[in-house]
């Protein structure tokens, strides 16, 4: 995968800035103007650069030489308050990151059905790779860890004090985050899911 990845890290990065546009462009459809007003429903990957998640914890991966490669952008503001129902709000707006990284993937194996056979080596395990990727990307965030996007769902189904202690398990968040991928938990999950995404996705052949 060295040749492949220069390339590799930059379709990553664009699959993160577009999981973040997702976020806001859905914000946005539900009457929150937040991101759009700050210039964040952009391609403009400047705008979207977090120093931990887009630097930091993927170089941190590749010097591990972790099986695993994922990253996050600067989150995109979100104003609950523009919602007419907040929480159902914020559940879709958090699904709607997960659901363009697997967009993101599907698109890519379909490409690749469609003409991998004629698309040079090199160009076909890139996309295979970053299908896969996108779908580690997309179950990572699922992950009921606040902040991470799976916490917002989960909170769509919890009042009172049983969601007031659940969000503020946030202010620990990226700590437990690390706890669960140094200790194995996440690769507990993520290669489950990589097997299944590479069976389904077809991606077996461009993997070799």
């Amino acid at each position: 995968m060295l040749l492949e990845m220069p390339l590799v890290l930059v379709m990553v990065f664009f699959s993160v800035v577009c999981h973040e546009i997702a976020h806001g462009y859905t914000a946005y459809r539900l009457g929150d103007p937040t991101a759009s007003r700050m210039g964040r429903l952009s391609f403009n990957p400047i705008v979207h650069i977090d120093p931990l998640g887009t630097i930091i914890l993927p170089a941190l991966l590749l010097l591990m030489k972790s099986p695993f490669l994922f990253a996050w952008a600067k989150p995109v503001p979100v104003n609950p308050a523009y919602f007419r129902d907040p929480k159902k709000g914020m559940m879709l707006v958090a699904m709607a990151g997960p659901a363009a990284n697997l967009a993101i993937a599907v698109l890519l194996s379909v490409l690749l059905y469609l003409a991998g056979g004629i698309l040079p080596a090199f160009f076909a395990r890139t996309f295979a790779y970053v299908s896969l990727i996108n779908i580690m990307l997309m179950v990572f965030n699922l992950l009921p860890v606040p902040p991470l996007d799976g916490s917002r769902i989960v909170a769509r189904f919890l009042k009172g004090e049983a969601l007031w202690r659940y969000m503020k398990l946030e202010r620990f968040g990226m700590f437990i985050v690390f706890g669960l991928l140094f200790t194995g938990v996440i690769s507990s999950i993520l290669y489950p899911a990589m097997n299944l995404a590479v069976r389904l996705l077809d991606l077996a052949p461009y993997l070799r």
